[in-house]
C-alpha cells in the first residue's frame, strides 16, 4: 500500500512540473498592438526577423505563412543582393530619423485588427498600418499598409 501512495505521489509531482513547465514554454497571447510593439523593439537591438537567414520561426512569430514565406524567401536570395526589401520594411525607409514615435491601439473587428504607427522622418510625418489576422497562433501580421496604394505585399507583387 505504502508503495502504491509513493507511486501516486510521484505521478502528482510529475503531472504538476510537466504542467508549469508547459505554461512557461508557451508563447504569451499578444494583443495586436503588443505583437507590433515587439517586431519594433526586436528590429530596433537587431534581432529582428527582415534581413537574417538563421531562424524561419522567427519570421512566423510575427507574420501570417503567405507573408512570412514572401519574407523568407527574399532573405535568401543571391548573397549580397539586395532583395525586394531594402529598406526598412517598419519605417518605409532606407534611411531614418526617427522622432514623436507611437503605436496606436488597434482597432478589433472580428479576426481582422488594424495597427497605426505614427512617426516623423526627417521631419516629414508618416503613417504606417499594420494589418493582423487572428489565427490558431495568435495575431500574425497579413500586411503593412504604407499609405498611396503601397503595401509590403504589393512590392513583392512589382518583382515578379
Amino acid at each position: 500500500m505504502s508503495s502504491m501512495r509513493h507511486l501516486l505521489a510521484f505521478a502528482l509531482i510529475a503531472c504538476a512540473t510537466a504542467g508549469v513547465a508547459f505554461s512557461q514554454t508557451r508563447p504569451a497571447t499578444k494583443t495586436p498592438d503588443a505583437l507590433v510593439a515587439d517586431l519594433y523593439q526586436a528590429q530596433k537591438t537587431k534581432r529582428g526577423p527582415f534581413f537574417q537567414r538563421r531562424s524561419r520561426a522567427l519570421v512566423d512569430k510575427y507574420f501570417v505563412k503567405s507573408l512570412a514565406d514572401l519574407i523568407w524567401k527574399d532573405a535568401h536570395g543571391p548573397k549580397g543582393e539586395v532583395g525586394v526589401i531594402d529598406g526598412d520594411p517598419l519605417y518605409d525607409a532606407q534611411d531614418m530619423e526617427i522622432k514623436n514615435f507611437a503605436i496606436g491601439k488597434s482597432t478589433n473587428e472580428g479576426t481582422k485588427s488594424k495597427v497605426p504607427v505614427t512617426f516623423d522622418n526627417f521631419g516629414e510625418k508618416k503613417t504606417v498600418t499594420f494589418l493582423l489576422a487572428k489565427g490558431t497562433a495568435g495575431w500574425r501580421i497579413e500586411d503593412i499598409d504604407y499609405g498611396g496604394g503601397r503595401t509590403l505585399r504589393s512590392e513583392f507583387k512589382e518583382t515578379r
